[in-house]
């Protein structure tokens, strides 16, 4: 895209100027994605509970969404008077930009990708990390108590599972030997016999278990939805929040549940690879077997919600410091361990 402007603007404004129109390319979509997501999300609910579900405004409900996201924009932004103003505006601008950010990294298909760097799994850690700030800074600066404790619940709830998480991608970075998460794909290509994929694994297959069950904790989603706080009867942290602050929070919160069932489509199952290594299936674009793995786990995200019971708080973090945690770290010696074993020599 640089060499259509390039003649015209020259390099540096050409290539400010296909950088943003990238940007848009990826964030519109997403964005209507997500109201589209929104949607999908309640109709499985409703399906799981012998309920219609939306189905009035627009055909089959399709505009609801919408429909939700104009009446927030029409409510008044009302800020509590004892708030810290600035913090209380920027905390869901955080949350929102933060869930944003990281698909500059997701690859789509080869070459599909905004940036294509070699440490691709580095930023996406260091950037989803960054979204804990939003949470912390919105329950602070309410200036109350029930969304401060909500805030600090959900943060710890987050380092807990990053933990578990970091040691699991550990596992993933030793058996493709990259950060790159277009190499981390293609390592995945015709895996066990003509699979793509770790689903024959028995190294990696437990890790995307417990990557797609830390992915649940880490986006705050049934059984780990505690930081709604439902035991004190408020929302938790956005308990103060009103209009389009409050949606920039459920945007960001669907827009990193995108990016989570994306990473786990990439990092265990193949990303835009079709399930099997065979031909004819090549001839689909990769971006459909991608978009179409993404719906499959957004599935099991919305099936979960609809049917496991919420844990106790202390349930949590047993699972996460005392399962996972020490699961995780003996993995990684486990794969380490193996390839040692089976890779001496290799580029020798």
């Amino acid at each position: 895209m640089i060499s259509w402007f390039e003649s015209s603007l020259g390099y540096d404004w050409a290539f400010v100027l296909a950088t943003i129109i990238d940007i848009l390319v990826i964030a519109l979509p997403l964005m209507l994605a997500v109201a589209m997501i929104i949607y999908a999300d309640r109709k499985i609910w409703a399906a799981m509970a012998l309920r219609r579900g939306p189905n009035v405004v627009g055909p089959f409900g399709l505009l609801q969404s919408f429909a939700d996201g104009l009446k927030v924009f029409l409510q008044e932004t009302i800020v509590p008077a004892a708030a810290n103003r600035t913090l209380f505006l920027l905390a869901p601008i955080i949350t929102f930009t933060v869930a944003l950010i990281v698909w500059a990294v997701v690859p789509f298909g080869v070459g599909v990708v905004l940036a294509d760097i070699n440490v691709g799994l580095l930023y996406v850690l260091a950037a989803s990390s960054l979204g804990v700030y939003g949470i912390i800074l919105s329950g602070w600066a309410s200036n109350s108590k029930y969304p401060f404790y909500s805030a600090l619940r959900a943060a710890a709830q987050m380092v807990s599972y990053e933990v578990a998480i970091g040691f699991i991608l550990i596992s993933v970075v030793l058996w493709t030997g990259s950060f790159n998460l277009s190499a981390i794909v293609m390592a995945q290509k015709s895996h066990v016999w003509f699979f793509n994929g770790y689903i024959l694994n028995p190294l990696m297959f437990p890790m995307a278990v417990m990557f797609f069950i830390s992915s649940l904790a880490e986006t705050q989603r049934a059984p780990f939805d505690l930081t709604e706080a439902e035991s004190e009867l408020v929302a938790g942290y956005q308990t103060e929040y009103s209009s389009m602050s409050f949606a920039l929070f459920w945007l960001g919160e669907y827009a990193n549940v995108l990016l989570m069932c994306a990473l786990n489509a990439t990092l265990f199952w193949g990303g835009w690879l079709p399930p099997v290594d065979w031909a004819p299936l090549y001839y689909v674009p990769g971006i459909i077997w991608l978009f179409a793995k993404i719906l499959f786990f957004f599935f099991l995200f919305s099936w979960v919600k609809a049917t496991v019971p919420r844990y106790r708080y202390d349930q949590l973090m047993r699972l996460g410091w005392k399962v996972f945690l020490p699961v995780s770290l003996f993995w990684v010696f486990l794969v380490s361990g193996y390839l040692m074993l089976t890779r001496v020599g290799v580029g020798s």
